[in-house]
This record gives C-alpha cells, structure tokens and sequence, in this order.
C-alpha cells in the first residue's frame, strides 16, 4: 500500500483553519471535508502529519473502503484487506465501530466480524485496552477503515505538566493564532496566560519547532513503521531564532509557576517572559507591535457573569491604553461580555466548541 487518503481530524468550525496550515506544510493536495482535511499519501506523509501539524487533532490512515449489504459482506470484504502490511501479529487491536444510514446497523456485530478478520488473517490479538485501534465507519452502506495514527490526541505535545482551570488546548489555540493572522514574525502577549498554551505555542510555532517533537505516536506501533526514517525526519525542522519575544502575566502567581515550568520543558524559555500582573497593569516589553490574545474566565466556565463585566471593561481599557498599534483576539462564550470591552470587532467567526462550550473568538483590527 503505496498511496491512501489521510484524514485529519479537525476542531468543528476550523477544518479551513487546518486545510490551510497543511497545506503550507507542503499537502499541496489537501482539501476540506466533513470533520478535517483529507489528502493522499503514503506513511511517510502519516508520520510527518502527526510530527508537524500543529492543528490537528489526530491523524487517521483510510486503509480500506468497500460496499457492504450485510455483516457476511463485511466479513468476507475485511478478510480481504492487507492486514499484513498494516498491522504487526505480536501486538494487540481493539476495533470501533459505528453505523449510520446501513443495512449493517449493528456496531457491536460489525465491530466482531471485523475483529475476527484481523485475529484469523494475521494473528493480532484482540483486547478492549490495545492502544492500536482499528477505526470502522458504516454510512449509507459504505465501509470505510481507518488506523489511528495518533494514540493519544495531538493537543499532547509532551511538555505541559501543570494546567490550571479550564485550560486551553495547544491544538485549538494554534488555530486560534492562525486565525488571528499570527504566522511566527511578531511578538505575542497573553495577558491572562494561566499554564502559557498561548505565548509557549507563538515562540515554538516562531523557533520553527515541530509540535511532536518530544512524544510517541501510535503509527511507531505498525507494520509499516520504519524507525531510521523516522528518527531522520524529526531531525528535519529548521530551528531558528525567533525575531521577537513572546509574553505572559497572570495576577495568580501559581499561573506564573506553571508557565514557565511548562515553557521550560518545551524549551523555549529563552524566548518568553512571563510576569505576575493584573489584567489592567499589562504592558507589552517591546516596541515592536503584534498580537494580544486573551482566553478570559466567561459565564458557564469560571466565575459569574455579573462580575465579569467589570473585568472586561478593564481589559478592553487595557488594550486600548497600552497596546496601541497591536490587534487583539479574545475568546468568550458571551457576547455581552466581548462587548463590554468597548473594543470594535471584525466580523463574527463560527462559533468552537471549548471544553463542551460554544466560544467565539472575537478579532480586532489594529488598536
């Protein structure tokens, strides 16, 4: 198997923000679909996907993709599928499965034909916790498998040990810069940063390192899996000095413990200040102009709405008075709330699902 679609897993609502950044990454061929970007390639595509994607959420392989009436079908079309290219006998599978709009309507039954179809085809065994998992899609009668390449979901970078409340997922706060207009050539400050996501991302994202550089994937678990080639390709990313610094302040001195800790692990320490300062005493260290962007406490997440009114009229006032000349992107559940900040916004982006609640990032123009 030389060539297969793979699938990238997006954030509803920013398969664009994605379909873009893979692209830049050279999947000249990538194209929005529904749920992610899908392009074709090999495993060495799969492999670099998963090490330089920084908006992914995980990366599936599409190995297979047949019709199927009924679950003897099924059975006899799995069977067919090169399993021995794909999957090592010596290390175990789980397989999930769902059907929709199909004759085959039952996933347990599915799940089972195509369990039995890897165990009597190559060998692999079978267990419910096997980090290798075999992804089955039934929908409107067609079959489509897929290895998860990722393991764990690829917000996991390896470096952030300590998060505080409601903490902002490396992933989504990628394409949150991306859709600020961040592209790693001008300072970013994050003015209530708590565990640093933000300001960590913007300087690993500038230095040009890869997100994956420092975890394991499920994809080192195949058949397929060439470990030279592998440790070659993560020797690839053109590091670089970042032509501006990147900043955090928090008034939780705890906050300011864990950022730097967790920049520290992700090595950019050199590269980002993080400071103890409440919101209205933020104030860029540099000259130079670039992005504000705040994940603030919002009704249904911390705190209570009558109180946050106040804060975001404090914040607004700090943007305008000390952060002229920069723009700003702000991310709240509560339009009230981004109101309150007296700030003039671009035009709405779709609403994102953030910790199961529907936020918005709101983006200024320059200040």
């Amino acid at each position: 198997m030389t060539q297969f679609e793979i699938f990238l897993v997006a954030p509803p609502s920013l398969e664009t923000v994605l379909c873009q950044e893979a692209q830049e990454v050279g999947f000249s061929d990538a194209v929005v679909v529904d749920g992610g970007v899908s392009f074709m390639g090999g495993w060495p595509d799969v492999w670099r996907s998963n090490l330089c994607l920084r908006g992914a959420t995980r990366v599936l392989a599409r190995v297979a993709s047949f019709r199927a009436m009924h679950l003897a079908q099924l059975d006899k079309r799995a069977r067919k599928v090169d399993w021995a290219t794909i999957l090592r006998p010596d290390l175990p599978v789980r397989v999930e499965a769902t059907c929709r709009k199909s004759k085959i309507y039952h996933a347990g039954a599915a799940q089972q034909r195509v369990e039995t179809a890897i165990h009597e085809t190559i060998g692999a065994p079978i267990t419910k916790d096997a980090q290798i998992v075999v992804k089955v899609r039934i929908f409107d009668d067609l079959v489509s498998i897929s290895i998860d390449t990722s393991g764990e979901s690829l917000h996991k970078r390896g470096h952030k040990e300590a998060v505080n409340k409601a903490p902002m997922r490396e992933t989504l706060a990628a394409l949150f810069l991306r859709q600020c207009g961040y592209d790693g050539s001008e300072p970013v400050y994050d003015p209530m940063c708590g565990s640093g996501t933000f300001v960590i991302e913007a300087a690993e994202w500038a230095a040009g390192l890869y997100p994956g550089r420092s975890r394991d994937f499920a994809f080192e678990q195949l058949a397929s899996f060439d470990p030279v080639a592998w440790a070659k390709m993560k020797t690839t990313a053109q590091i670089t000095e970042p032509k501006h610094r990147f900043f955090g302040s928090d008034r939780d001195t705890g906050a300011i413990r864990m950022s730097t800790a967790n920049a520290a692990r992700a090595g950019v320490e050199e590269w980002v200040t993080f400071s103890q300062a409440a919101i209205s005493d933020a104030k860029p260290d540099t000259k130079d102009k670039g992005l504000v962007i705040i994940n603030p406490p919002y009704g249904g997440r911390i705190g209570d709405r009558k109180m946050l009114f106040a804060l975001y009229g404090a914040m607004g006032q700090t943007l305008r008075e000390n952060f002229r000349g920069w723009r700003a992107g702000i991310i709240t559940n509560d339009a009230g709330l981004a109101k309150a900040t007296g700030l003039t916004f671009l035009p709405a982006l779709p609403p994102v699902s953030h910790g199961g609640i529907k936020v918005n990032l709101h983006r200024t123009g320059v200040l």
